[in-house]
């Protein structure tokens, strides 16, 4: 027989537990969140602890993706496939109509990834959201490993690495002027071997390009890149069918895969078990171009 001295969570538990708190809070705190959406993993993570946090009633707030234009297809329609099933407004911001309505400059060089700065902060500031959600991670990349919880931006969507307030415990300070928004990380605290642990134990819809697959790519930079008419092969440069998978997702044009034999959640968990480089570090064109990368465009106010 059980008693309550023998009552424990576990580290998954736990985890969900803060998460669940860190929506609620917001949900109480802010005017207008909304939730950024990649259609990655930790997106679609963050879109079941926000249902978790708020059943039987429906998710408080809408989904925002900021679509490149060179997003994967299966991506998009896992997408839609839990905006259907939630029942939350998708609000989507298009690059390529920023490019048309001259908020963003394609300058023919500038990656789609980059573009991505302008029409967020735009759509932000039209739709007056005073607080973002965001699937990023602390164990990523080092620009997110010293970013807090709650981060404040200024009203130009920056963000200063050196003026971060102080959280202590799960004491958040959400205080905003005019025209100033906060980026909140629910899955700062967890580590992608517990995102794949949590995608298994809830059963969760993910994009089919997590698993290994079939696919033509071809190498570029010490990296696989898809096959696709929006990157096409340089010279010197050639297609062939090998079996990969991705980590992360993101703009297909800087977004490398890996080989790889796992096909089920349980393969991938033993293979990220075993791997000793972050997701992005492995597969993501756009974080190579620099030390800072990732900070100088969080600095910008990316996601």
């Amino acid at each position: 027989m059980s008693t309550h001295a023998d009552y424990r969570l576990s580290h998954l538990d736990q985890l969900e537990a803060e998460s669940i708190h860190i929506f609620r809070e917001v949900a109480a705190e802010f005017e207008k969140p909304v939730l950024m959406f990649s259609g990655g993993k930790d997106s679609i993570v963050m879109l079941r602890l926000a249902e978790k946090a708020f059943y039987p009633a429906r998710v408080p707030f809408p989904v925002l993706q900021v679509a490149t234009g060179y997003d994967f297809p299966e991506v998009l329609a896992t997408r839609d496939r839990w905006v259907e099933r939630l029942g939350v407004r998708l609000h989507e911001a298009s690059v390529e109509q920023a490019i048309a309505d001259g908020i963003v400059v394609d300058d023919g060089k500038t990656p789609r990834n980059r573009l991505q700065i302008g029409t967020l902060l735009h759509a932000i500031e039209s739709e007056g959201y005073t607080a973002a959600f965001g699937g990023g991670r602390r164990d990523e990349e080092k620009a997110r490993a010293k970013e807090r919880v709650f981060s404040h931006r200024d009203d130009f969507g920056q963000w200063d690495p050196k003026n971060q307030r102080p959280e202590l415990w799960s004491l958040y300070n959400g205080q905003l002027h005019e025209g100033e928004h906060m980026r909140v990380f629910p899955l700062s605290n967890w580590t992608e071997l517990d995102i794949w642990h949590y995608i298994a134990r809830e059963d969760i819809d993910i994009p089919s390009i997590y698993y290994a697959h079939q696919r033509k790519v071809f190498e570029r930079g010490g990296m696989l890149f898809t096959e696709s008419e929006y990157n096409p092969c340089r010279e010197g440069e050639t297609v062939t069918e090998r079996t990969v998978r991705f980590r992360t997702v993101g703009d297909l044009t800087l977004t490398g895969c890996l080989e790889s034999e796992a096909d089920t959640v349980e393969k991938v968990i033993e293979e990220v078990a075993a791997s000793r480089v972050t997701e992005r570090g492995a597969t993501r064109g756009d974080d190579k171009f620099s030390e800072a990368a990732m900070e100088d465009r969080k600095k910008l106010g990316y996601f």
